[in-house]
């Protein structure tokens, strides 16, 4: 079966949030499941120190989980305007699968959350999308079309699905941002299926 790579990193919890709304959007799109992943952090030394798998939530990404997706729906909260260093790590070792050309194709989404409204969240989709770019991936965003998009006084973008955390990150999110999350899976469920057959 056909299914929907949700990929996130998170430090307090909303953008797992977000990644699990998100799946379940893509699993409204028909027959098509979603997998949640996580990566690991990284630390300052560069040693290993966390466990090698998580105590709880998501499991690791592998890169299997990767090449075998239909779609690739990508989280991460912002850092100085782009993503964090997990998520980037993560991303620099998939050169196997760019030579390969394994993500060539496949659509992919983008979704973050920061503490402020304008935290960098927009910047952050888009430095996101660099590298999906150079894996050949096609670009799904949130069109104005979603009403919430619109009316949102949190988070969204026309680039993906954002969140605004608040200050001590523990805002939870708003309607209108669950509304987003879902219609972004949804939508990213539904490109999938359709340049999958």
């Amino acid at each position: 079966m056909p299914y929907v790579l949700v990929l996130y990193y998170s430090r307090h919890g909303a953008t797992a949030d977000m990644a699990t709304l998100i799946a379940r959007g893509a699993e409204q799109a028909g027959d098509i499941e979603a997998r949640l992943r996580t990566v690991p952090s990284v630390s300052p030394d560069h040693s290993a120190s966390i466990p090698a798998v998580p105590d709880s939530g998501a499991v690791y990404c592998s890169e299997d989980d990767l090449r075998q997706c239909s779609a690739l729906a990508m989280g991460s909260p912002t850092r100085f305007g782009n993503m964090a260093a997990a998520m980037k790590y993560f991303l620099d070792n998939t050169g196997a699968l760019w030579a390969s050309g394994a993500l060539v194709n496949k659509p992919a989404a983008l979704f973050t959350s920061s503490s402020s409204l304008h935290g960098g969240q927009e910047s952050t989709l888009l430095s996101m999308s660099l590298p999906l770019l150079h894996h050949g991936m096609l670009i799904c965003g949130l069109p104005y079309s979603e009403a919430a998009l619109m009316r949102t006084q949190t988070g969204g973008t026309p680039y993906g699905a954002s969140h605004m955390a608040g200050k001590d990150s523990d805002l939870p999110l708003s309607d209108d941002e669950k509304e987003l999350c879902l219609a972004l899976g949804k939508r990213l469920g539904h490109l999938a299926l359709k340049l999958g057959s």
